[in-house]
């Protein structure tokens, strides 16, 4: 996989978040530049006088910060250290550093104070509602069937598991537990989960994108931004990306990106390659930029079975539920159009949306039905059958995997990476573990197991005798094996020796 590593990561303890505020007229003259760094941004006017207290010392306390934010849109603004992290005393997170009263954490309220267009569409996106995963299936995993309470601390003094601290966490948010003083409990923070439930009440983190202290736009535009949560087995949006022309033109063409450009609008800042920015929230010539990165989606494809988003919206109470799908195609296929042709776009929508229905119809919704009724034979407790992580894996991992590859044109993906793996599963292992459970307990002597194992029964029957699933139980029509036959037959004849 390509890295390109694009900012210095800097341990975020204590008031790690505060330090680094370069010289600017008012301040003490730094040490020179190397020849080949370019100078800070400078501005008339001057930091307040908050703010030079603190970069007086956090320019030797911490250097690196220091040079971060001078390379910043906020520090030509001057905007420092106090105007991003003051606090009031009667704040949860309130700490007092050097007669000054702070918070280490800077929350989506306190970054809408001047940026409150861009926090109103992020407060109403999916991203800022990533904690919620908290309390979902994916969670009992890294609490129960991974982790352990091994890990105490004074937040959790009965303890938690590690793997939910250092992965789940870590992406999705935690929510910040605030300690005696105002210190941050160590098993919430650092943290920078898209969605991290703060002190103050917010959901979110604006340094999941725009990371501190430079807040670069240029990073929150480069792809390995967004890979470092959307990646892996069961979203791997970044590898997709990599796969498809889209990623093979940028990583072919990143000089000619201009990613570093104020207002950036496709086709007339750049051209040469679309970012998962420049489709998902970036300005066109007809759009403003948006930090709702669901309004141009048109598929959820996240559960088990695809729906629209605006279903999936309004089951999270988000305002998104009045913006139809088609809505929000149209705002997608703007973006399209910038580089392709409408018979283009159209075109590949038909495909995508082919996609999602063949998966949805043939594994996402029989697969689900057949699991709700083999419920009553299994174990009660969650990922203690195999069954639950066949089925898991078929539509969390492989599916998503098949419908995410459609999505953003990644074939290896959508094929054996997502269909083959449902395919191969479906009929290999979910299969004859359902017909397994039927037969030990259809004969079950008490009634109501084998009532409910007559019930899979039945339901087993009637997909597997659907003409999605009859060619595994021998029974393709006369028909369809004449028709198969003469292509087989087509295809020798075209690509035999002449």
């Amino acid at each position: 996989m390509r890295k390109i590593w694009l900012a210095l990561a800097v341990p975020a303890i204590a008031l790690a978040t505060l330090a680094n505020w370069p010289a600017r007229a008012d301040d003490p003259a730094p040490a020179p530049a190397p020849a080949q760094q370019a100078a800070p941004v400078q501005r008339p006017g001057t930091l307040s006088e908050e703010s030079a207290v603190c970069v007086e010392c956090h320019k030797e306390k911490s250097p690196a910060l220091y040079e971060m934010w001078g390379k910043s849109k906020h520090y030509g603004a001057n905007v420092g250290c106090y105007e991003c992290h003051q606090a009031a005393e009667t704040d949860s997170d309130a700490v007092k550093h050097h007669g000054l009263t702070i918070s280490v954490i800077v929350s989506p309220k306190d970054c809408a104070k001047c940026h409150p267009k861009e926090v109103e569409q992020f407060s109403a996106s999916h991203h800022s509602k990533g904690a919620r995963i908290l309390g979902s299936l994916d969670n009992v995993l890294a609490e129960v069937v991974e982790g352990n309470n091994a890990f105490k601390s004074p937040g959790f003094p009965e303890g938690v598991s590690a793997a939910a601290v250092n992965g789940c966490w870590q992406c999705h948010g935690s929510v910040v537990k605030v300690l005696e003083g105002g210190k941050l409990d160590p098993a919430t923070w650092p943290n920078t989960g898209i969605g991290r439930i703060n002190p103050d009440g917010s959901e979110g983190s604006c340094t999941a994108c725009h990371s501190r202290h430079t807040f670069s736009a240029a990073q929150a535009r480069f792809p390995d931004t967004c890979g470092k949560c959307h990646m892996g087995p069961d979203h791997p949006q970044k590898e997709i990306y990599e796969e498809s022309k889209h990623g093979i033109a940028f990583f072919a063409n990143a000089n000619k990106m201009n990613l570093d450009s104020p207002k950036w609008i496709v086709g007339e800042d750049y051209s040469a390659a679309p970012t998962c920015a420049t489709c998902h929230v970036s300005a066109t010539p007809k759009q403003g930029v948006t930090h709702d990165v669901g309004m141009r989606i048109s598929w959820n494809n996240r559960p088990a079975v695809s729906v629209r988003p605006e279903v999936s919206d309004a089951k999270m109470g988000l305002a998104g539920k009045d913006v139809d799908w088609k809505t929000r195609r149209g705002n997608m296929k703007d973006v399209c159009m910038n580089c392709h042709n409408e018979s283009w776009v159209d075109n590949f929508y038909i495909q995508y949306d082919g996609l999602v229905s063949l998966y949805n119809d043939k594994f996402g919704t029989p697969g689900g039905a057949l699991y709700a009724l083999a419920k009553p034979l299994l174990r009660p407790v969650e990922f203690s059958n195999k069954l639950d992580f066949t089925w898991y894996e078929i539509w969390h991992h492989e599916g998503r995997r098949a419908r995410h590859g459609a999505s953003m044109m990644g074939p290896d993906y959508t094929h054996w990476h997502g269909t083959y793996e449902v395919a191969k599963h479906f009929y290999s292992e979910y299969i004859p573990e359902l017909q397994d459970l039927v037969e030990r307990n259809i004969a079950s002597p008490d009634a109501a197991r084998a009532k409910a194992a007559q019930a899979l029964q039945t339901k087993l029957d009637e997909v597997l005798a659907s003409s999605d699933h009859k060619w595994y139980m021998g029974q393709m029509s006369p028909e369809e094996k004449e028709k198969r036959k003469k292509a087989a037959e087509e295809f020798r004849k075209r690509y035999e020796p002449k």
